[in-house]
């Protein structure tokens, strides 16, 4: 039996998803038919993180084991050409038998775009499209009283442990472009898009970091589970390591 990681890139816009589920399609069910094809057997796929529907990523990352014999080449051929359009993958490479991308992942990182200028329907298929100047700076300063290990049951949905480490808040803006980088040990669900909602409110002036800072310590849902769409986010990468060493997984070699 070979265990193999892969990374998963995929433009989320007609997917119910990553994990299976009965109301439309998802990444899971794509990988899990296209590889059932190839190796003639069933096939579970495992991934570092759960996105929801509409969601995008370009690196996400991808477990299963399966007991054929095909090299990385063939393997990866074999999937490109059964995979939608909307769904690629690349560096395919076998990992101890044990690995798992939700438990190797020492954090993940999501990016949200904002396209901060006039209407453009191409850039806002990927971005959400705010036509008011937002004011970058005060967003980072909020985003900043997130950082740490805290409560975030006002930033996410019920959870019985909503205790997560946020490692860092990043706000830009490259021209009309701005960008939340959010990254974590772990998200409640929808907890970067309510992140994200209450940085723009920062933006447009109605709120202010100290505003922010009593959202998170009351634990009520921020503006009342307000979310930012989901077009406009995007699962960037995961780390994988050991928490306890800091160090990278480098465990792993070519099929």
């Amino acid at each position: 039996m070979r265990r193999v990681k892969l990374t998963v890139a995929y433009d989320g816009t007609a997917y119910a998803g990553f994990q299976v589920q009965p109301n439309g399609p998802t990444i899971q069910a794509a990988m899990e038919a296209a590889l059932a094809r190839i190796l003639q057997e069933p096939v579970r796929v495992r991934a570092a993180g759960r996105t929801d529907a509409g969601v995008h990523a370009s690196g996400q990352v991808i477990a299963f084991t399966y007991a054929g014999r095909l090299a990385a080449e063939e393997l990866g051929r074999a999937l490109l050409a059964l995979l939608p359009a909307d769904v690629s993958i690349r560096d395919l490479r076998r990992v101890p038998a044990a690995f798992h991308p939700r438990h190797a992942a020492r954090y993940r990182e999501y990016r949200y775009t904002v396209w901060n200028g006039p209407r453009s329907p191409l850039r806002e298929r990927m971005a959400l499209g705010v036509r008011d100047p937002l004011d970058v700076v005060a967003m980072a300063r909020a985003g900043s009283v997130l950082v740490g290990r805290h409560d975030f049951s006002a930033f996410g949905a019920a959870d019985r442990q909503p205790v997560r480490t946020v490692y860092s808040v990043r706000v830009r803006r490259a021209g009309p472009v701005v960008t939340v980088d959010v990254a974590a040990d772990a998200f409640l669900r929808g907890m970067v898009r309510r992140i994200v909602a209450v940085l723009l409110e920062v933006g447009h002036g109605t709120l202010d970091e100290d505003r922010v800072a009593a959202m998170l310590a009351s634990r009520r849902p921020a503006l009342n589970g307000a979310m930012a769409p989901a077009r406009g986010l995007c699962l960037r990468r995961v780390v994988l390591g050991r928490r306890d060493s800091g160090q990278e997984l480098r465990t792993g070699s070519r099929l």
